[in-house]
């Protein structure tokens, strides 16, 4: 059994959140109830002191402009510059080619450690023909896993595309995890938190980044399930999830053992 949500809730990581004006409030209510430490600095006056000492840093393109972008890559450049985790979280990275310029620039510019996304962001990534719908995750069709891997090693980071079932993968394995809840999908911002939280997880297991991401995801989607048992209603769910993830302990979930190889 993984303690590794014990050691995070022990070392309470201070988790640098460059996000969007529609998420902040409840990301930050989030990462508090998980045990962590949110800061929502995106000033670029000190964007690059905050990611110094900081234990992660999280960039959200969800409301991106230009100014917001030169501030993410100055504070991803800190972190690098610090050896704290990166995560990209590619908002809509297909619905503009504003967005799809940002992202590229981004991941060529920064050494992201994780990239978390949904399936049509990852098309964004990867260049595959896709429906983009929005912020949302489109439509279209690709093989997830075989297309995360290939980004995973284009760029040297880990790829969680999340969904129904999450696929995570640092291009030489992938792991598979099913769970949480389809009311998920119906309350703004749970993808935007998932990273956040990854980025909370990745900074208290830093030993093992692809274990420290697992066990993230299967957490998460722990506490959208024991959150359903209490509401599929959106309104008393959002209430319900902010309470799971104070409430679960680390033998409340089990991250599945099965890692697949998706190359030789």
């Amino acid at each position: 059994m993984s303690h590794l949500l014990s050691e995070l809730r022990e070392r309470r990581p201070l988790v640098h959140c460059m996000t969007n004006i529609v998420v902040a409030n409840f990301q930050a209510n989030g990462l508090l109830a998980l045990g962590a430490s949110p800061v929502m600095a995106d000033a670029p006056e000190e964007v690059e002191e905050m990611a110094s000492a900081a234990s992660c840093t999280v960039l959200n393109i969800g409301t991106l402009h230009q100014e917001s972008l030169e501030t993410m890559e100055m504070a991803g450049k800190a972190a690098n510059s610090a050896g704290t985790p990166v995560i990209l979280d590619p908002v809509g990275a297909g619905a503009t080619r504003f967005r799809r310029k940002a992202v590229s620039r981004l991941l060529g510019s920064v050494d992201v450690a994780l990239i978390r996304c949904n399936a049509g962001e990852l098309a964004a990534i990867a260049g595959v023909d896709w429906k983009a719908s929005g912020v949302d995750a489109g439509e279209g069709e690709m093989n997830v896993e075989a297309v995360a891997a290939q980004v995973a090693r284009q760029h040297g980071c880990l790829v969680a595309v999340t969904g129904e079932t999450d696929v995570l993968t640092d291009g030489e394995r992938a792991l598979r995890i099913s769970g949480g809840h389809p009311v998920m999908s119906r309350i703004t911002g749970a993808g935007c938190l998932l990273s956040a939280v990854c980025g909370a997880f990745l900074s208290a297991g830093k030993e093992d980044p692809f274990r420290s991401a697992a066990v993230a995801l299967t957490f998460y989607k722990s506490a959208g399930e024991r959150a359903a048992e209490v509401s599929e209603l959106p309104g008393s769910f959002l209430q319900a999830f902010i309470d799971q993830l104070a409430l679960l302990s680390d033998g409340d979930f089990a991250v599945p053992e099965l890692v697949k190889e998706v190359r030789a």
